[in-house]
């Protein structure tokens, strides 16, 4: 994750810096500032040249879905990842126009978008009517205080109707991009985040194109005139090459946020990564312009709300931060399997755990399993499970039902949930670990047995199957666990 935001920084800086330049006139191939909407068709133009070579560089076409087209394979994003694509095209566009205003420097619009990404989560939550923590009230009020010392800098910028409308549609493009890359991604399932980090990627600088191109072509008012300027005249001029540059430098940006917040851990343990990448760069940004062209820096005010910003970040990780400390101070690894009623589905997960570790002759595990709705506390393994264990030569454990609880779900290295109802359970349930509580097949639920001996020896080779893979990928997490010379 460290990588990812210092590569997030280092294009963030030519970013910010290009789109401040251009639009106040620094550079001399401008002859004087150039507005927004204007450089907004060469900025897209940029992003989509460069995506294609990023996603051959990467070598991740394969991960997308296809369509034939005469005889062509060609890829092809599913609606919701183009749906993804339209807000992420709102997200870049109003981005960029974000540091082209004048009167508002590249620090304080960073400040006001992240305060937004920010305060987006818990606002989410509440609509929701879900619990809201300390930890999100204390940074909530964070980001108050960011936004009271930010907007009282009123001597030193100027915030038009337009930078708020932008900011706006910022906000508005966040809030349909995570709602839908939670229910579609961050998974933990490498091909399916990747899958949709390819057609999200592909499909979002060719909504941008179209999304400017209609009000170009209709071209009443000042503004739409303005946008057809960008893809006519301007485009001839020698300053579309920088322009250009702007959309290859959102392109990087492009692929280091996404692979931020498709982390499977939840949005508040990827969001200080974000936050403080982007803010250092702005204030990275905002220096160069001033030791390049003299530019006037951010004021101590417009710091200080970034401060406030971080600390607001640093809040909403605190829980995600003490659990993973927590987890390596823990000598004894934990696997934990959930399913319903635990009697059929967890238990022979944890059989075959149990089975697969001993095999390796690996120490220094434990394996448990619990249930969120026993209706049976203290019952043992449903028959017919046993015998399904039996049939694969996997040893049937004495057994005793018990619920799910919290502080199983903090003992444990990894909680694997049969089913995304019983992820949903144990994350109500401890919100702050959802970092570590997947399904056990990220991809389709594991349903109980429909009843006959066939369902549950069916069951119970694909939980196998399924085990065998997660207990792999754990001991791959964990290479200096100890293990036994036999």
């Amino acid at each position: 994750m460290l990588g990812l935001g210092i590569a997030y920084f280092l294009w963030y800086v030519p970013y910010s810096a290009l789109a401040k330049a251009m639009s106040s006139g620094l550079f001399p191939v401008t002859h004087g500032p150039i507005g927004g909407v204007v450089l907004l068709p060469a900025a897209a133009l940029g992003m989509l040249c460069a995506m294609p070579v990023t996603l051959t560089a990467l070598r991740w076409w394969k991960y997308a879905r296809r369509r034939s087209w005469r005889g062509l394979s060609l890829p092809w994003p599913g609606r919701e990842t183009a749906m993804s694509a339209f807000w992420m095209a709102l997200i870049v566009g109003t981005t960029t126009l974000n540091f082209t205003f004048p009167g508002v420097s590249i620090l304080l619009m960073l400040v006001l978008m992240r305060i937004e990404t920010l305060v987006l989560s818990p606002s989410v939550d509440l609509v929701r009517r879900r619990k809201i923590h300390r930890y999100s009230l204390v940074a909530l009020g964070f980001s108050a205080l960011s936004a009271v010392v930010a907007l009282s800098d009123v001597d030193n910028y100027l915030l038009t109707l337009g930078a708020v409308a932008s900011l706006s549609g910022y906000l508005a493009g966040y809030t349909g991009r995570f709602l839908i890359m939670s229910r579609h991604a961050k998974t933990g399932d490498l091909a399916r985040d990747r899958r949709y980090f390819v057609e999200e990627h592909m499909t979002t600088p060719v909504l941008l194109l179209a999304l400017l191109a209609l009000p170009a072509l209709i071209g009443q008012g000042a503004t739409m005139q303005a946008l057809r300027d960008g893809f006519s005249t301007f485009l001839a001029t020698p300053a579309a090459l920088p322009a250009f540059a702007i959309g290859v430098c959102y392109e990087g940006l492009f692929v280091f946020t996404t692979l931020i917040f498709l982390d499977r851990r939840e949005y508040s343990f990827c969001m200080p990564v974000h936050v403080c990448s982007s803010l250092l760069a702005g204030v990275a940004a905002s220096f160069a312009l001033t030791a390049s062209y003299g530019t006037a820096p951010p004021s101590a005010a417009q710091f200080a709300a970034a401060g406030c910003v971080i600390l607001a970040a640093f809040s909403l990780a605190y829980p995600a931060i003490r659990a993973k400390l927590a987890a390596s101070t823990t000598r004894e690894r934990v696997l934990l399997f959930v399913c319903g009623g635990n009697a059929v589905r967890s238990p022979m997960a944890a059989a075959v755990a149990r089975a697969e570790l001993a095999g390796a002759g690996v120490r220094g595990w434990a394996v448990r399993s619990a249930g969120v709705s026993v209706a049976d506390p203290g019952g043992g393994v449903s028959p017919r499970a046993a015998e399904a264990l039996r049939e694969l030569d996997i040893p049937v454990p004495a057994h005793s039902a018990r619920p799910l609880t919290r502080r199983m779900c903090a003992e444990s290295t990894t909680v694997y949930c049969m089913t995304r109802a019983h992820r949903a359970a144990a994350v109500a349930m401890a919100p702050e670990l959802s970092d570590r509580i997947v399904c056990l097949d990220p991809g389709e639920d594991v349903r109980e047995p429909t009843g006959s001996r066939v369902s549950y020896a069916d069951c119970a080779r694909r939980i196998r199957e399924l085990v065998r893979r997660r207990v792999r990928e754990s001991l791959a997490c964990y290479p200096a666990l100890p293990v036994s010379g036999g």
